[in-house]
């Protein structure tokens, strides 16, 4: 398994992007806490444990 870093502008986009995915519905991969309920502690929650369904491809 190749582990690539992320630049900020890649985290920001990733996280901004599953965050929006929660607020419109989407359900969450991960059990969380009942007392966070922002989309994007979610999001961020997820990114951190490396649960989020988003797949990059650079060129």
């Amino acid at each position: 398994m190749i582990f690539m870093t992320l630049t900020k502008f890649e985290k920001a986009r990733i996280i901004g992007a599953r965050a929006l995915q929660i607020a419109m519905g989407a359900p969450v991969i991960i059990d969380i806490p009942s007392d966070v309920i922002d989309p994007i502690d979610i999001a961020i929650t997820e990114f951190n444990n490396n649960v989020i369904p988003i797949t990059i491809k650079r060129k």
